[in-house]
């Protein structure tokens, strides 16, 4: 029983983990054409138990990415230095289109398993009571 319980544990913290992934994303896009924003990165970790196994993971700290954002030619910019030039954002679209994708899909699959593992406790819970 315990196995089914750290299944749906592992799912669960999978779950929130995409949620995060996404829910960056999401801001990643929504401000790809703000001057001088930073695409947001998170990391999972994977959380060990006593035994030194867990399929369970855990959002590490929020970073920014590193990539030096493209320098654009517009003079008329509020924000452009005495060159006419101002920092765009470092979010390509198509990639935080892909990670969105497959943030969504593996959370899809965290569900599916968490459901599975809810299925099979519930089928042994019913032979139990026989």
């Amino acid at each position: 029983m315990s196995t089914l319980l750290n299944s749906m544990s592992a799912s669960v913290s999978g779950m929130a983990a995409q949620s995060t992934r996404l829910r960056l994303s999401s801001e990643n896009i929504a401000n790809a054409d703000t001057p001088g924003y930073r695409r947001k990165l998170v990391p999972f970790r994977q959380v060990l138990d006593d035994s030194g196994q867990s399929g369970a993971v855990r959002v590490g700290r929020v970073r920014l990415d590193r990539t030096e954002p493209e320098r654009l030619f517009d003079p008329a910019n509020p924000m452009a230095d005495e060159d006419g030039y101002y920092e765009s954002s470092n979010v390509n679209l198509m990639v935080e289109i892909a990670d969105a994708r497959e943030a969504q899909r593996s959370y899809e699959a965290n569900l599916r398993m968490f459901d599975q593992a809810r299925q099979m406790t519930t089928s042994l819970l019913d032979l139990l009571r026989r």
